[in-house]
């Protein structure tokens, strides 16, 4: 049985974390940029978080209707549960990032003398009820929801340390658990998995 994930897979993987990795150095650099290169970067870091939205609707299909491939049989069995932990988890902030950042821009007090155009190209819609919520309510909203995209992005920053340290770990430990999510020839066959 093959351990190395699918091509769609791996595309997806590594198309998701660049994002993450992108959208993330945007929201730390911004506050450091000259006042005319601050709005640019905030309407990039949001046309790649509406980006990561479709691409985290596609890895899900795509997980759902393909199984992935199964970890050694070697793994600890705290090291299989931690992982899918950690993987969920993640699918799960994939999801509310976005979700939360689009609600808290449709709540924006300017939002609709402000459209928010996808890397330019063309105009990307607020959400109707919320953009058009009394004046308190939505100040709440904007407010809630963009405490909540701060609060998720440290428990984001935390899981990807847990996910690369995993990872980093398993591929010392002689696993070739990189090998597993990188583009090129199939992994690695004479591993004995584990079952799921």
């Amino acid at each position: 049985m093959e351990r190395k994930y699918s091509g769609v897979a791996i595309l997806l993987h590594w198309l998701i974390a660049a994002g993450i990795v992108a959208n993330v150095a945007l929201a730390w650099i911004w506050p450091r940029l000259a006042d005319e290169q601050v709005r640019p970067a905030i309407d990039t870091h949001k046309s790649i978080g509406i980006t990561l939205l479709g691409l985290a609707i596609m890895r899900l299909l795509w997980r759902w209707s393909h199984r992935p491939p199964a970890m050694p049989a070697s793994y600890r069995n705290w090291e299989v549960r931690t992982a899918h932990v950690t993987h969920w988890l993640l699918y799960a902030l994939m999801f509310a990032m976005p979700l939360s950042g689009w609600i808290m821009d449709s709540a924006y007090k300017d939002a609709a003398t402000h459209p928010m155009f996808l890397f330019g190209l063309f105009e990307w819609p607020r959400i109707g009820p919320i953009l058009h919520l009394p004046p308190a309510m939505r100040d709440a909203v904007h407010d809630g929801f963009g405490a909540m995209h701060s609060y998720a992005s440290w428990l984001l920053y935390a899981l990807f340390a847990l996910h690369v340290g995993g990872a980093l770990k398993h591929e010392f430990d002689g696993h070739r658990e990189l090998r597993r999510m990188m583009p090129g020839r199939a992994g690695d066959r004479s591993v004995k998995i584990r079952s799921q």
